[in-house]
């Protein structure tokens, strides 16, 4: 029984490095860019959440669809305002775009709420119930419910709609989409509103039942990187499923090892992974 529940909650805390992954995955392969401050855009939704349930009495879940929509037009302008000056420029250039964005936004939180830690108590998840001998905590399952069903709506965008097939052409060969008369220009903003916005419900989410600090997203967001190399940089699905099983090997370090290691194992796996498979397991050559 234990494993069983070691195993649920690696998956549980693995959905939700799934969600913040497939958002890195997909600016990576749109647009060949890595987004270092992409936790960071976690951060502001966890704050407006807070400030939601603080001043308004809001609940976290029911601010979270507000959080997503402002933080959607925060990407695409953080897109035109930054981001497309790069796109051209060295890979050097494109680091310290997205990295000196990380620390603004971090510097800003610092500067504005201070290093407090803010906690929302109790919401509409809160509580803790018990099936078949494994234990559940109510805000970390309606996290993973929640993550697993944006991660769904982020696939079915992706490959059912035609700006995410635009998406995929504009990513496969960006001059021979402008030829078919598609606005690559458009589908980069896109592509970046959209990943900020997946980042917002993961905040949102988490923000029923985690620590809210200036630093919070990039304690996310490590992990996520390592889930995008182990699944393939570019490939959504490899994003979900690294995602799960770096969720799964950090919880299972944590409790059969010490939580002081945790991230030891996620990155002796991430090495493994890049020796044997250095595009990863659903990446391409």
């Amino acid at each position: 029984m234990i494993y069983g529940q070691v195993l649920v909650d690696g998956l549980i805390v693995g959905l939700m490095f799934a969600l913040v992954a497939m958002g890195l995955s997909l600016i990576y392969g749109v647009m060949n860019i890595v987004n270092f401050a992409h936790g960071e855009f976690m951060m502001l939704s966890m704050y407006f959440c807070w400030f939601a349930w603080h001043f308004a009495g809001a609940d976290p879940l029911v601010a979270m669809p507000f959080a997503a929509v402002l933080l959607f037009f925060l990407g695409v302008a953080v897109y035109r305002l930054l981001i497309r000056h790069v796109l051209a420029r060295s890979l050097v250039a494109q680091i310290f775009a997205t990295f000196g964005l990380l620390l603004f936004f971090q510097a800003t939180a610092q500067f504005l709420w201070k290093s407090d830690v803010r906690t929302i108590p109790t919401s509409w998840a809160s509580g803790h119930f018990q099936i078949a001998g494994l234990f559940f905590n109510g805000p970390e399952v309606v996290a993973g419910v929640g993550a697993l069903l944006t991660a769904a709506a982020l696939y079915w965008f992706i490959h059912r709609t035609e700006t995410g097939l635009a998406l995929q052409a504009v990513a496969e060969d960006a001059q021979a989409a402008r030829l078919m008369g598609i606005n690559d220009n458009r589908m980069y903003a896109i592509a970046w509103g959209v990943a900020c916005a997946a980042a917002a419900i993961g905040g949102g989410l988490l923000s029923t039942y985690y620590a809210i600090a200036p630093l919070s997203g990039a304690r996310w967001a490590l992990p996520a990187f390592v889930a995008v190399a182990i699944g393939g940089f570019g490939s959504i699905s490899g994003a979900f499923f690294g995602g799960l099983i770096i969720g799964v090997v950090q919880t299972a370090g944590g409790f059969f090892f010490s939580p002081n290691y945790k991230e030891v194992f996620v990155f002796a796996l991430y090495l493994l992974v890049v020796f044997w498979r250095p595009y990863g397991l659903l990446g391409r050559k």
